[in-house]
């Protein structure tokens, strides 16, 4: 069975499956990773939108947690995800 039998048994929209399951793929060790908003978006052929209702989803459900990320001059960069696996 799959490690993330789990997600599909939660009343998920498809839109939060699909973006946990883009995350936890390019999650480090630590179940962190820190990619755009837009490219998950293209990757998975959502809309960035669609993407943001998801993470909002995925933190919702308590699967998912963001901190924002600053560049070296303060600007803002892509979100720093934690990926949660209710399999652990």
């Amino acid at each position: 069975m799959s490690r993330l039998t789990f997600l599909y048994q939660m009343d998920l929209p498809h839109r939060a499956v699909a973006v946990y399951t883009y995350l936890h793929d390019r999650a480090n060790k630590n179940g962190e990773c820190w990619p755009s908003v837009n490219k998950i978006a293209g990757d998975i052929k959502l809309s960035p939108a669609t993407v943001r209702r998801a993470v909002k989803d995925l933190r919702k459900a308590g699967l998912l947690t963001t901190a924002q990320r600053y560049r070296e001059k303060g600007g803002k960069s892509s979100l720093l995800y934690r990926i949660k696996n209710k399999t652990l």
